[in-house]
C-alpha cells in the first residue's frame, strides 16, 4: 500500500505518512525534507534535531515489527492548536507517541500532554472511537523504568500512559498488541475518518487565532457555522466594495457555536496592511480576560516553537486589539469623537447590552455624564456609524441565561436602526424574536424600507457545545422548570454519555472529579453567587476568584481551579466551560412542593425574594451552573445542620428528595 494521502475533507493531517516497510528504507534526510516541506512554520536546527532524535528513536524501535503498520508524523490536532509527534497504526491499535528529546524525567505535564492527544482522537476522530489508543511518552534521556500496559478503567478502549525510553518502546508496543483486542485496523481508512472537534470556547480562540478555518475545529454535522461565518463575511466585503453600512443577527439554539462565529469573523476579518480591522467585544469580563491571556500565553509558545522571542506584554497588547470588554470600547467612543478603528465589530451576546434607563445611570453615576439618553445599542451604532464609508455590527444573539438587570433585549437593537441608522442594510435570521410582538413590528418596519434581507443561514440549529450529550442542557431547563415527568423521561437519554449524580458530601464528590478527569481537563466547583451559608464547608463567595488563575492555572497551582479550594460563581463562568464541575446547591433556591421559593442572606438570615427578576435571575444562576461541564457533574447538596438556623436541614433535603425523584443518581463508591 502506498502513502496515505488525505482525510475524507481532502485536507492532509500530517507532515509525513508512509507504511512502516517505507518509513524503515526511506533515507532520514529525505523524511525531514518532506517535514520542513509541509511544515506550516519556520523550520529552525532544533526543531530539525528534535525531529532527528525522534525519527531515529522509532527506526530502532519499530525495526522487529512486521511491517503491517503506518507511520504519521506531525499529526495535526486543530483543535488543541498542536501536532503529534507521531501516530503508528499497527495491526489493531493506534499508538499515539510524544517524543522528548534530550528529557531525563517524565514530567507530569508532558503525561498530561500526550494523554490529551489521545483523548482527542478517542473522543473527535470518528474512526478511532472503538479502537484501542494507547498514548506514549518517550523522555530520550530518562532512566529506563518497567514498562506496564493497562487500560484505563474510566474511558473504553483506551491506555494509561506508557512511559518508554528509547531502549524500551519496543516493549511497550508489544505489550499493548497483547493486552489490546480488536479487529485490524485499515490504516487508509482510519485516517480518513472524519474528526468532529467540540473545543472549548479557550480552545477555538486559540485555533482561530492561530489561522486555522472554523472547519478545521467545528463538528462535521454543524456545517452550517462555515457557512454563517462565510455570508457575514460575504456582507463585510459587499459593505466595504460598496460603501455601505450592514447589521447582522446571528441566532442559535444554547451551545450552538454563537461565540465561534463571531470569534473566526473577528480573525478572518483583520488585516492591517489591508487596514480592515475587526473587534470582538462582550459585555463579559471573565470571559473576555481569559480569552485575553489564553491568546496571548499561546501566541508566545507558538512563536517560540518558531524561534522567534515575542515577549508577554506584547501578546497582550496585540490580543487587546483583536478581543476587548465591550464596556472599555464604549468608554473609548465617549472619550474620541473620531471613528474607531474597527470598520467590524461583533457584539457577543448582544441581547445583554443595557437599556436607556440603565445606561443613563450608569452615565451619572460612574462618568458624570448627566442626562445621557441613549441607550447602549444606539451608542454601540453610532461609533460605527461615524465611518463615512462603511463599516458592519454583527449581534451574536442568546437566550435563556440572563443574570443581570437592566438587559436591553434584541428589540433594542432593531429599534436604534429603526429610529436613528434607516441608511444600514439589515441581516436577520428568520428565527429571530420568534413569538415577540415588538420585535416583530420593528422588522416589518425595516422592512417596508426595504432595508431588510431574511438569511436562513444567520441561525445555527445545532448543538456543538456538549460532545457528549445534546440534550443535557434541556434535561436541565425541564429540571429547572418543575417538569417532574420529563426531566424523568428525558434524563436517561441525557445522561447515557454524559455523568450525573447527586451526593450529600463534598468530599466524596472531589474525588469523583479527580478519578474522572484525564490529562489536562479541567475541573471545578461552581456555586452561585447568593450561596452565602457554605463557609462551613469552606466555600466563600465573597472571596473573589481571579478568572485568569481559576481557568488557565496549571494542577500545580493553589489559584485553579483544579486545586478545589476557591470557587467561581455564575458570573465568573457564563460564557466558559469545565470538563467535569460539581455544583454545591445551597438554601437560596429551594424546593417547595411544587415551586421554587428564592431566598437571598442579608444580614444574619435568609430573606424571601420577591422581585419577579431577581427571582427567574436566581434560577438562571443555577441554569449556568448545571450547563458549564463538558463530560459530566456531580451536585452536591448539604446535609444541613439541626443547630443552624441558617443551615436547617429543611432547606436543603426537599432538593435532594426532587433531584432523586427524577432519577438523578446517588454517587456511590467505587465510581463509576
Amino acid at each position: 500500500m502506498g502513502p496515505v494521502q488525505t482525510s475524507s475533507s481532502g485536507y492532509r493531517r500530517y507532515g509525513y505518512g508512509r507504511p512502516l516497510v517505507d518509513f524503515l528504507v526511506t533515507d532520514s534526510r529525505a523524511v525531514l525534507g518532506e517535514l520542513t516541506q509541509r511544515s506550516a512554520f519556520n523550520v529552525d536546527q532544533s526543531q530539525v534535531a528534535a525531529w532527528e532524535g525522534s525519527i531515529e528513536c522509532l527506526r530502532e524501535a519499530l525495526a522487529a515489527v512486521d511491517t503491517e503498520g503506518h507511520l504519521f508524523l506531525e499529526f495535526d490536532v486543530p483543535r488543541l492548536g498542536r501536532r503529534i509527534d507521531a501516530v503508528l497504526v499497527l495491526r489493531h491499535v493506534v499508538f499515539v507517541i510524544e517524543f522528548k528529546v534530550g528529557a531525563k524525567a517524565f514530567l507530569a505535564a508532558d503525561l498530561d500532554q500526550v494523554v490529551d492527544y489521545a483523548l482527542d482522537l478517542k473522543h473527535f476522530h470518528e474512526t478511532s472511537h472503538d479502537v484501542p489508543v494507547v498514548p506514549v511518552l518517550v523522555a530520550t534521556e530518562a532512566r529506563a523504568v518497567t514498562v506496564q500496559a493497562a487500560m484505563d478503567a474510566a474511558v473504553p478502549n483506551l491506555f494509561l500512559p506508557m512511559r518508554c525510553t528509547p531502549e524500551t518502546l519496543m516493549r511497550g508496543i508489544a505489550l499493548a498488541l497483547e493486552l489490546a483486542e480488536g479487529p485490524a485496523i485499515d490504516p487508509e481508512v482510519w485516517v480518513r475518518g472524519r474528526y468532529k472537534p467540540t473545543p472549548t470556547i479557550v480552545e477555538a480562540a486559540m485555533a482561530l487565532y492561530a489561522r486555522h478555518d472554523v472547519a478545521d475545529i467545528s463538528r462535521s454535522d454543524a456545517a452550517n457555522l462555515g457557512q454563517t461565518s462565510g455570508f457575514i463575511s460575504q456582507v463585510i466585503t459587499q459593505a466595504r466594495e460598496q460603501g455601505r453600512k450592514a447589521i447582522c443577527f446571528v441566532t442559535g439554539v444554547p451551545g450552538a457555536g454563537k461565540t465561534l462565529v463571531g470569534l473566526d469573523v473577528a480573525t478572518r476579518s483583520t488585516n492591517a496592511e489591508a487596514e480592515l480591522h475587526a473587534v470582538y467585544l462582550s459585555g463579559n469580563g471573565p470571559l473576555v480576560q481569559v480569552l485575553q491571556e489564553a491568546l496571548a500565553r499561546d501566541r508566545v509558545r507558538r512563536e517560540k516553537e518558531q524561534g522567534r522571542a515575542l515577549g508577554i506584554g506584547e501578546a497582550r497588547r496585540q490580543v487587546k486589539s483583536f478581543i476587548q470588554n465591550v464596556h472599555h470600547f464604549r468608554d473609548d467612543g465617549l472619550a474620541n469623537t473620531a471613528p474607531p478603528v474597527d470598520h467590524v465589530a461583533i457584539f457577543d451576546e448582544a441581547q445583554r447590552a443595557w437599556n436607556r434607563e440603565q445606561t443613563a445611570s450608569f452615565m451619572q453615576r460612574k462618568r458624570g455624564q448627566a442626562g445621557f439618553d441613549l441607550s447602549e445599542p444606539e451608542f454601540l451604532i453610532s461609533c460605527l456609524d461615524r465611518h463615512p464609508a462603511w463599516a458592519v455590527v454583527v449581534c451574536l444573539v442568546g437566550n435563556g441565561q440572563e443574570i443581570n438587570t437592566g438587559e436591553a433585549g434584541i428589540a433594542e437593537w432593531l429599534g436604534s436602526v429603526e429610529r436613528r441608522f434607516p441608511e444600514w442594510e439589515v441581516y436577520v435570521s428568520p428565527e429571530l424574536g420568534q413569538g415577540d410582538a415588538t420585535v416583530a413590528e420593528l422588522k416589518a418596519k425595516v422592512q417596508a424600507r426595504k432595508k431588510l434581507h431574511e438569511i436562513p443561514s444567520l441561525h445555527l440549529a445545532t448543538s456543538v457545545r456538549s460532545f457528549r450529550s445534546e440534550r443535557y442542557s434541556e434535561f436541565v431547563n425541564r429540571l429547572l422548570d418543575l417538569d417532574v415527568e420529563g426531566a424523568k423521561a428525558l434524563l436517561p437519554e441525557a445522561t447515557a454519555r454524559f455523568p450525573l449524580h447527586v451526593t450529600r458530601d463534598l468530599a466524596a464528590a472531589k474525588a469523583w472529579l479527580r478519578a474522572r478527569a484525564r490529562g489536562s481537563e479541567r475541573y471545578g466547583i461552581v456555586v452561585s453567587s447568593e450561596a452565602q451559608r457554605l463557609r462551613p464547608h469552606a466555600i466563600d463567595v465573597r472571596v473573589k476568584v481571579d478568572p485568569v488563575h481559576w481557568f488557565l492555572a496549571g494542577k500545580e497551582d493553589t489559584r485553579s481551579s483544579y486545586y478545589l479550594e476557591d470557587v467561581a460563581t455564575e458570573f465568573q463562568v457564563q460564557g466558559l466551560e469545565l470538563d467535569w464541575t460539581c455544583v454545591v446547591w445551597d438554601g437560596d433556591l429551594r424546593h417547595a412542593g411544587n415551586a421554587w421559593t428564592h431566598h437571598s442572606f442579608i444580614g444574619d438570615r435568609w430573606t424571601k425574594i420577591h422581585k419577579g427578576d431577581r427571582r427567574a435571575y436566581l434560577v438562571n444562576a443555577y441554569r449556568v451552573l448545571l450547563t458549564r461541564a463538558r463530560q459530566g457533574t456531580v451536585i452536591v447538596v448539604p446535609q444541613g445542620d439541626d443547630a443552624d438556623p441558617t443551615r436547617a436541614p429543611a432547606f436543603y433535603d426537599p432538593v435532594y428528595d426532587y433531584l432523586r425523584s427524577v432519577g438523578v443518581p446517588e454517587l456511590t463508591m467505587p465510581f463509576r
